[in-house]
């Protein structure tokens, strides 16, 4: 995986994983098209019906995307390609998952109807919790950032 920004480019924040995960995929387009490919959207077409984002757009992002390692891409017959998850791209499931969990919790109204995510058998995933090594939950409060000498 090609973990190297554009030419030009910088981290935010070199010695951070979390900002290096946003640089790579943090951008609103960049994680719905993520979504949308662990949904199935294997196309260009796929991804332009689902999402309503402009070509350009689309295909910036897809570009970058195959770039990095998140998704590959092989010629699906004629000039048609697919767009599939790399093992990167398919390790963003429970980042993903997070994700749709706080926007449940914290950006719809009690009552507010919403999609919801199910196993292979209907059921509603379960809460994502953190763990410790020892099995208990972690939260911001119980957990800390060990920098690097890099980091400052």
């Amino acid at each position: 995986m090609d973990v190297t920004l554009a030419a030009g480019s910088a981290w935010t924040d070199p010695a951070c994983p979390v900002a290096r995960a946003v640089d790579l995929v943090g951008d609103r387009w960049s994680l719905l098209i993520v979504r949308d490919a662990m949904d199935g959207a294997t196309t260009f077409t796929d991804f332009h019906q689902r999402l309503g984002i402009a070509r350009n757009i689309l295909t910036d992002r897809l570009r970058k995307l195959v770039e990095h390692g998140i998704l590959d891409r092989s010629a699906d017959g004629g000039r048609r390609h697919a767009y599939r998850l790399t093992e990167a791209g398919q390790d963003l499931f429970t980042a993903v998952v997070a994700l749709r969990q706080w926007g449940e919790r914290h950006a719809f109204a009690p009552d507010e109807p919403h999609s919801v995510l199910v196993d292979g058998q209907g059921r509603e995933l379960p809460t994502l919790h953190p763990l410790g090594q020892d099995g208990r939950p972690l939260s911001a409060g119980t957990s800390r950032v060990r920098k690097t000498a890099a980091s400052g």
